[in-house]
């Protein structure tokens, strides 16, 4: 598998000179771990990171580390800002034996609102793009926002579990079903037990875990007929859109409750949504995902398929 440290020549301009890392403005390079550092191969290209393992034991780039690379990739290129919003499209699945490079386009920049568009390119062609919304915080002129769901236990009281998260991270599952109304909720805490350095870092590595919990929620309610099991065998799955909005900053090396639910299936589509909540019941994020989840029309080669 490809690295940043370790990408062929010819996936970047030979006149943009030797590539440096880039973890992000106003953060030292040893507190971002190294899944969300960026070489620098041109101005507005970075190259990113593969990982040693793959996300989900498939040679399928994962949705959560492209939306976490492009926070970084974002927040580097607007100086003084932090991510307020990231809405990615996902056009065709990437593979870890390739190079990955993201491409930063500014749309603007003012002194409180910057705009991007960011788009990651393997191999010549388009896998994501998505739009990032960054911004500088002003002072309060009106608060409210919903409350933590009751009745959860707090982390302390429970054990590590199983989960889509962060390489290194820690997420310890709320036991229990529960359901809103008939719609199936997933409560988990979540924190990164290591220094991340700047608030990109934090977004990144919090992104991680909101994008591969929706599909199989959604099928929960409907597990005597539809089994996430058969998934990328006999049906065929996928993020096809995630949007998260950053509504406070926060610190992923603190726990999070994440709280995520599979709100609607039909038509071969899943959308479902979440909020993230400090452990003082503070909301500092929330999300959105449409999927696909469909029946397959022959059988499908798991390590590729969607």
């Amino acid at each position: 598998m490809s690295t940043a440290t370790s990408v062929p020549a010819e996936a970047g301009p030979a006149e943009a000179g030797p590539a440096r890392t880039v973890p992000a403005e106003a953060g030292p390079a040893r507190t971002v771990p190294a899944m969300l550092a960026l070489t620098e191969d041109g101005p507005g290209r970075y190259l990113v990171t593969q990982p040693a393992e793959p996300a989900e034991g498939r040679d399928v780039v994962f949705s959560g580390q492209l939306l976490g690379q492009t926070i970084m990739a974002a927040a580097a290129s607007a100086p003084g800002k932090e991510v307020r919003a990231v809405h990615a499209i996902f056009a065709r699945a990437g593979t870890y034996t390739k190079p990955i490079v993201l491409e930063v386009d500014p749309m603007h920049a003012g002194r409180t609102w910057a705009s991007d568009t960011v788009t990651a390119v393997q191999d010549g062609r388009l896998l994501c793009r998505s739009l990032v919304l960054l911004h500088t915080a002003e002072p309060d002129l009106m608060r409210h926002a919903p409350p933590m769901p009751a009745e959860v236990p707090p982390p302390d009281q429970l054990e590590d579990g199983p989960g889509q998260v962060f390489p290194g991270g820690k997420l310890r599952p709320v036991p229990g079903e529960r359901t809103a109304d008939g719609v199936p909720l997933h409560l988990v805490w979540h924190r990164f037990p290591g220094p991340l350095g700047p608030q990109a870092a934090h977004q990144a590595v919090l992104t991680w875990s909101t994008c591969g919990v929706i599909i199989g929620l959604a099928m929960r309610p409907h597990r005597d007929t539809v089994k996430i099991e058969e998934a990328h065998l006999k049906l065929s799955t996928g993020v096809i859109g995630h949007s998260i909005h950053f509504v406070e900053p926060l610190d992923a090396t603190r726990w999070h409750l994440v709280v995520t639910e599979g709100t609607q299936a039909a038509g071969g589509r899943i959308y479902g949504s979440g909020s993230v909540f400090t452990e003082d019941g503070r909301l500092v994020a929330t999300f959105q995902q449409d999927a696909m989840a469909k029946a397959a029309e022959h059988t499908l080669d798991p390590r590729r398929s969607m």
